[in-house]
């Protein structure tokens, strides 16, 4: 939903009272709440993608499973970075 904001100069206005008139429509228009909410927003992973992912985890559990049935060392998982 695209909301275009104009503001036309009046003959005897100064451009600071200007710009003070547009940020105001722009508030009245709500588009700063808008596009502070879709910042962050990130697209829904595909089918594909979340198959490959899951296919990834599937191969990685059979791994561990089978180092652990041979009794070899098995990599811990690491919990993150700290800080």
């Amino acid at each position: 939903m695209a909301v275009n904001v104009e503001v036309e100069s009046n003959n005897s206005e100064n451009s600071v009272s200007l710009v003070r008139r547009f940020s105001r429509r722009v508030l009245e228009a709500g588009i700063l709440p808008r596009v502070k909410k879709r910042r962050y927003q990130q697209r829904p992973a595909s089918k594909l993608s979340k198959k490959k992912k899951a296919l990834k985890v599937i191969a990685k559990r059979a791994m561990y499973e089978k180092l652990a049935k041979l009794g070899k060392n098995v990599p811990k998982k690491k919990k993150g970075r700290r800080r």
